[in-house]
This record gives structure tokens, sequence and C-alpha cells, in this order.
């Protein structure tokens, strides 16, 4: 569990933006990417959502545990995403998942992984306040559940550990998140409109990303081949490819900015 623990020390725990399985898991492999240490060209959504189709990574009681699987030598992290409502996820118990814990396996810590998974497994059968996470209101709630779940999954906590929890427990949420590259994470819905007898048209609230969009010149073909733009301070994954007369193609997207120095500044 102590993976869970660093997630919350460094602020990798998000809410949601959607409630769909697919959108939700492109979310949180999106913000893996956008690690420092993650190398350029890692498709760590693919990796996902590959593993994903072979086995659902559903662990019943509102909890899902999907992973990627890389081939560089890194720590083992997790980023935490919670949904309000829940996801139809198909666990295997039927129950909407409301915590995806989304690992990102490097070659040299996949004996810890699985010892993570099998130490979560126990809890999951064992805590008893564990359906407690569907009174969560916010993301502080969400964070005192974890770090009382984690408390009590451990007879005798070590000290490191329990001054991380301490200090968890006594700050908010902001004042928790050291990690420049996590700490601003802006969320903005893009739809863009493309035909062979037009500029592409981008339709967005946020005023500066549209002019920044409608001035990339690789924008739509980026999206249909590679499903997502990445060139600056954004990236935009591509969510659904809807076709029209004439050739028109509708992209629903979603656009993610990390602010901080060297976030998503990989292209």
């Amino acid at each position: 569990m102590d993976t869970l623990l660093d997630a919350l020390q460094e602020g990798r725990l998000f809410e949601l933006p959607e409630n769909d399985k697919n959108h939700a898991l492109q979310f949180l492999a999106h913000i893996i990417e956008a690690f420092p240490e993650t190398p350029a060209g890692t498709d760590v959504v693919g990796l996902v959502l590959k593993r994903e189709e072979a086995a659902n990574t559903g662990l019943g009681k509102g909890w899902a545990c999907p992973h990627a699987r890389v081939s560089y030598e890194e720590d083992l992290k997790c980023v935490i995403g919670w949904s309000p409502a829940g996801i139809n996820y198909q666990a295997p118990d039927g129950q909407p998942v409301s915590l995806i814990v989304m690992h990102v396996v490097p070659d040299n810590q996949r004996s810890r992984y699985l010892k993570e998974i099998s130490s979560l497994a126990k809890v999951l059968s064992s805590y008893p306040d564990i359906g407690r996470i569907h009174e969560a209101r916010n993301l502080d709630d969400v964070r005192l559940y974890l770090l009382d779940m984690i408390e009590n999954s451990r007879k005798a906590v070590s000290p490191d550990a329990r001054a991380k929890m301490i200090t968890l427990q006594t700050k908010p949420l902001v004042a928790v998140q050291p990690l420049p590259e996590l700490s601003s994470l802006t969320v903005e819905p893009v739809t863009v409109v493309a035909g062979p007898d037009m500029k592409p048209v981008v339709l967005v609230q946020n005023p500066v990303l549209a002019e920044y969009l409608e001035g990339a010149t690789d924008l739509v073909d980026r999206l249909e081949k590679e499903g997502f733009y990445q060139n600056g301070g954004w990236r935009v994954m591509r969510r659904s490819t809807s076709v029209y007369q004439r050739g028109r193609v509708v992209y629903d997207c979603l656009a993610l900015k990390i602010s901080g120095p060297g976030s998503m500044n990989k292209s």
C-alpha cells in the first residue's frame, strides 16, 4: 500500500471528469504519460486499454486497479481517480467503481507491484468501512478515507509512513502537492470539426486554448493517426470520432494541462 500513500503525498489524486470507463482510463493514462520520468512516445493509454481488453481489472467493492507494464526502469507509481457517481466498469461483483488506482509498472518493479496488489486485495476483504467511499463528497473526503484504510491495514506503521499520514490528515489537499508537474491540472472539453473543404474549427470555452489549437497545422492529422495532440503545455486526447456527409469529421476530445516546469512538454 506504499504506492497509494506516496500518491496522496505527491498530489496524484484526481476527480474524474466523466463516468465513462474508457474515458476515465484514458484520462489517468495520459497523466502518467505526462510524468517527467516517462520516456517520450510511451503509449500508456494503449497498454492500459489492451490489458483491460484481455481481463477486467475491477477488484470489486467499488475499486479497480488497471496497470501498464513498461520496459524502462523507474519507481513503481500510481495515480488515483475518483468518480463521485461511480462508473459502470463491468466489475465481477457488478458494483459501480468509485476509485480507479492505475499503476505504471517498470520492469524492475514487477515483484513489488504484485505485493502491492496482494495487500490491496486483502484490505478490500477486511476493511470494515470499505463502503464509506460512497459517502465522499469531495477529494478531501476521499483522501481521509484512503488514509484511514491504509492505517487500518497495518498493525505496525513505520514512523516515516505515520508521519506522512499525520501530515496529510491535518493539511488541506492543495497544501500537499509538492510535485510541480502535478500541482495544477486543468481539464477542458474540446470539439474539433474538420473536413477536406474547410479549415478545422475548434469549439472550446477557453479562448487561449482555441487560438492555440486553431493555429496548429498538424492537429487533425495527429488526432486521427495517434489519438492525441501534444505540443507545449496542452495534451488533447481524442475520445470519439463521428463522420458526417461531405467527408466532415467531428472529434470529441479532452484537453489536459498540468502547470509547472517540465510538465507535458514532450512531443
